[in-house]
């Protein structure tokens, strides 16, 4: 029996990030379903969308003055483990991926952490979590002629709002700023090397608290576009309220989804 060339390691799951307000299940018209429903990448009739009430245990989002708010990347998390430099795990979310498997492999998923190694992302020892960027992921939102491993904690120091603490934090803030203002901070960077003017949105805020952090506290929530209802433009919203009221009318058609 030969000795296995890839670690058998499995890493565990980047944690799941819940969203500072409270969401609500509301149905959509069917006929607009069918019509524009893969352009939303619904899977159902139904949005999910957050409303103006507190995720009870996030009240830190708001009120803490540590927590910083940084883009979220439209890509897809890959973790891996480095053991004196050598790569020993790999994995897409819970998907192990066998870097030496380079006829039908994701090739790309290689090619984009050894692009991060050429520009010292990549830590010697360790465990790294991060977004893979590039053309064969999301549809490639950064314009990429290459893929690209960015690493998370790349992100809160590069990819930071800075503005974030000059406005209230409230739901009609974060919905204004959310459907007319975030733009991409990463495809700023790339736009200005390449000479474009145009600016493309973000996919939303990843928020962090540090200090949460060495306290051991939950420090980590997420806010996408597309947990506004204006995000669905030509999609009717069954009796949706900002305020997470539904009229009997409305609850009737959610228990019929």
């Amino acid at each position: 029996m030969t000795e296995d060339i890839v670690n058998p390691n499995i890493l565990t799951d980047f944690p799941k990030l819940h969203c500072p307000f409270v969401r609500q299940i509301y149905a959509i018209n069917k006929e607009h379903f069918k019509l524009h429903g893969n352009k939303f990448m619904l899977r159902q009739p139904n949005v999910y969308l957050a409303v103006n009430k507190v995720n009870p245990g996030y009240e830190w989002v708001f009120e803490d003055k540590e927590t910083l708010a940084v883009e979220k990347l439209n890509g897809s998390n890959v973790k891996f483990k480095t053991e004196a430099g050598r790569l020993v795990a790999l994995q897409n979310r819970k998907n192990v991926i066998d870097p030496l498997q380079i006829i039908s492999g994701k090739t790309f998923i290689v090619e984009g952490i050894f692009r991060s190694i050429g520009k010292n992302y990549v830590k010697t020892d360790g465990e790294q979590a991060g977004e893979l960027i590039g053309p064969k992921v999301q549809g490639n939102p950064y314009k990429l002629d290459y893929h690209e491993w960015y690493p998370f904690e790349k992100t809160i120091k590069d990819l930071r709002y800075n503005s974030f603490d000059e406005h209230e934090r409230t739901y009609d803030n974060w919905s204004s700023w959310f459907k007319d203002w975030l733009h991409s901070r990463l495809y700023q960077k790339v736009a200005s090397k390449k000479g474009w003017t145009d600016k493309v949105f973000a996919e939303g805020v990843v928020f962090y608290n540090l200090k949460r952090k060495a306290d051991g506290k939950t420090w980590m929530a997420k806010l996408r576009r597309d947990m506004f209802d204006w995000y669905y433009e030509g999609i009717e919203i069954y009796g949706y309220n900002k305020n997470g009221e539904m009229d009997e009318e409305t609850q009737k058609i959610q228990c019929c989804i």
